[in-house]
């Protein structure tokens, strides 16, 4: 821009030389090098004020960048802490569990198992309940008081489910429809106790009806239909609650 300038400035100088007198032709000449000076100037104010906001802008940027950065990194810390917590509470409840529940599982009535889903209690539902019934026997109560005690103390903020599971045969002297609503009785059953006589809060505990259909062994022999008819207490990641919420 500023050579296309000077050349202007030149072929202007020439074509006044020739038709006009020479001290004219320098005024105007003069006045033409003040002119392009005068825009040579704004030209250069032009670029420094260019340079400052890209300069600016690109500070803006960066500082955005390194906020956005951190916060990343506080948000991974904080996660990876939770989930830590989260770990130790289950690792606590499932020993807490382990003592309190030995009988049980000595007898393998229960089991107790750290899986994928989070910390899994399994009950034979002939601890809880009377064939085809969903009435809990008063003498769960303690086992349920145990297990109770455990989500109160050791993991009170984790979700838990209440699964009832039946083993295939079909539904002949009860009045209930099928193993679905059979289940779902025996889960419910469960879940009111826990809010009832244990103090759970309830929009922490949910009760699922699984019938026959998430068997955990062959439902062609005695032995394997007892395991598949059974109740398991599921304490649950957090992160599900806080998705919820």
């Amino acid at each position: 821009m500023k050579k296309n300038l000077s050349l202007l400035l030149f072929v202007l100088g020439i074509a006044l030389l020739s038709g006009c007198g020479m001290a004219e032709k320098t005024r105007r000449i003069a006045s033409l090098e003040e002119q392009v000076n005068q825009l040579r100037g704004q030209l250069d104010q032009a670029e420094k004020a260019h340079d400052a906001e890209v300069a600016r802008l690109r500070d803006v940027h960066a500082r955005e960048i390194e906020r956005w950065r951190q916060e990343r990194e506080n948000a991974v810390k904080q996660v990876a802490e939770e989930k830590e917590q989260e770990a130790d509470e289950l690792v606590e409840a499932q020993r807490r569990l382990a003592e309190s529940l030995k009988k049980e599982l000595g007898d393998a009535q229960a089991k107790l198992a750290m899986t994928e889903r989070g910390l899994v209690l399994t009950f034979l539902d002939e601890i809880f309940f009377d064939s085809g019934k969903s009435v809990i026997k008063t003498e769960a109560f303690p086992v349920l008081e145990k297990v109770g005690t455990v989500l109160r103390e050791t993991v009170p903020d984790s979700p838990v489910a209440i699964e009832g599971h039946t083993d295939n045969e079909p539904i002949k002297y009860s009045g209930w429809r099928s193993n679905w609503e059979l289940s779902s009785a025996r889960a419910l059953a469960v879940v009111h106790h826990f809010v009832d006589r244990e103090g759970m809060t309830p929009d922490r505990i949910r009760a699922v009806g699984f019938g026959e259909y998430h068997s955990v062994a062959s439902n062609d022999t005695p032995e394997g239909r007892r395991q598949n008819r059974r109740v398991e207490v599921v304490i649950l990641p957090k992160t599900l609650k806080k998705v919820k919420e």
